[in-house]
């Protein structure tokens, strides 16, 4: 019974690597519906996850910036391309009101996943995906998924799969007005 298991988790992830790193996969970029007029922040998406620290955030603690959400795992092979786009994208534009979280998985363990921050000299935030994480943007199709929010906590894109740095950069830019 646990080699059936085991085979039904390998072909699991083999499908997931495969949808995930097709980047020319014909998925788009999906447009949330956006309330121009609302300058509350959305309490839909508002997940609460710890970072590696341990401490506790909420999306909401970045209220009045853009916040890109990646939602990815140290032994993806198109999350790790991403990875160098978000790190130069974070540099770039976090004193414009750019905020960049990375939430892990961490299915080869929390300490694979800091080895792995430190290895890539990743500079922006991040944490674990959770229960809460899951429940509030719902279960991702493959990773890298990743939520482009605008200031007011509403989803502007969502990717699944790899993109190139220009993609993010042109939400970044449209959603900050540069």
């Amino acid at each position: 019974m646990n080699r059936n298991r085991l085979v039904g988790g390998i072909a699991i992830v083999a499908a997931l690597l495969f949808w995930a790193c097709d980047s020319n996969s014909k998925d788009q970029p999906q447009d949330a519906v956006k309330s121009a007029t609302s300058s509350e922040y959305n309490e839909k998406y508002n997940f609460t996850t710890k970072l590696m620290d341990g401490t506790e955030i909420k999306l909401s603690d970045y209220s009045g910036k853009v916040v890109i959400v990646d939602l990815w795992d140290t032994w993806c092979p198109p999350c790790r391309m991403e990875i160098p786009h978000f790190i130069e994208l974070y540099s770039q534009y976090k004193d414009a009101g750019f905020v960049m979280l990375g939430l892990a998985f961490g299915q080869e363990g929390i300490p694979a996943v800091a080895a792995f921050i430190q290895e890539y000299g990743i500079n922006y935030i991040n944490g674990l995906v959770n229960e809460d994480v899951i429940a509030k943007l719902g279960q991702p199709q493959g990773i890298p998924t990743t939520y482009v929010f605008d200031q007011n906590g509403d989803i502007y894109k969502k990717y699944v799969g790899y993109r190139e740095k220009s993609v993010f950069e042109a939400d970044i830019r449209a959603l900050l007005n540069l």
